[in-house]
């Protein structure tokens, strides 16, 4: 009875391990990209850094939108740097029409590995992505005088975080790239995507400013989520509105759903 239980756990076990390998496999290859090309990072903290310091100096002395205990540019620095990694990752699904067109993709897709491993490493390999040029947009806050929470708890839970939302997107992008299939559709896609998932979503102003419609929509967004859990993890004073255990759990949800959806595209953007 006992080597009939075993021998499924050790199948499992196996199964998983091999998974596990796959999937880092693609984050490697994809990491391998970024310090070949670090520009492409550079040139694309220019617009969340513009943001942070032109809109972010601007309305700080409004004074008319309610942020609580933390002045307007404390309370904008968490949602800038959710919008880094969104910015960075909802472009990511071009990369597959390129690979598509240079027979990589085609190479991807005969391999041993399942689907899902390779859609969930592009997806990880994303999430970095969006950490290193969220260091940017944190360096640059800290250099113009943001008051930002220092301990482990930020320390660790924010790469956590900017990584499974900029995975989140980067997944989504897969999925537009897979069903448009040309980079120019695409780019297009992006652009309509981009502006209404960050302005509705609460990085730049509070939920209660929001009429009801917009609220609804920001309740359906991942990025609203992201931004709620790194306020609570980097301000000084500030809690979650949601709770950081349920913002952690919609984005996993989130993602497990795209991966899924992505998984059983992925070939499809060949034929």
């Amino acid at each position: 009875m006992s080597s009939a239980i075993a021998a499924p756990r050790a199948a499992w076990a196996d199964h998983a391990g091999c998974f596990i390998h796959h999937t880092f496999v693609v984050v490697e290859a994809e990491l391998r990209k970024l310090i070949h090309d670090p520009m492409e990072l550079l040139t694309r903290a220019v617009q969340p850094l513009l943001w942070l310091l032109v809109f972010g100096g601007v309305f700080a002395r409004v004074r008319g939108i309610p942020t609580g205990a933390v002045g307007y540019r404390e309370f904008l620095t968490p949602g800038i740097l959710a919008q880094s990694g969104l910015f960075i990752a909802i472009f990511y699904g071009i990369a597959v029409i390129w690979e598509r067109d240079l027979g990589v993709l085609q190479k991807y897709l005969v391999s041993p590995a399942p689907r899902s491993a390779l859609v969930l490493g592009k997806a990880i390999a994303a999430g970095v992505r969006g950490l290193s040029q969220a260091i940017l947009v944190y360096a640059l806050a800290l250099l113009i005088g943001v008051r930002l929470r220092t301990g482990w708890d930020t320390l660790l839970g924010v790469p956590l975080i900017i990584v499974l939302g900029s995975a989140v997107f980067a997944t989504l992008s897969l999925i537009v790239a897979c069903l448009v299939k040309t980079r120019e559709r695409f780019m297009g896609v992006g652009q309509l995507l981009t502006m209404p998932l960050f302005f509705a979503s609460n990085a730049i102003y509070p939920l209660g400013l929001m009429p009801g419609w917009l609220r609804v929509i920001s309740a359906a967004n991942p990025l609203t989520y992201q931004v709620d859990a790194l306020r609570a993890l980097m301000l000084p004073g500030v809690s979650a509105t949601f709770g950081i255990g349920f913002d952690v759990a919609v984005q996993l949800a989130a993602l497990a759903v795209l991966v899924v959806l992505a998984s059983r595209l992925y070939p499809k953007v060949v034929l």
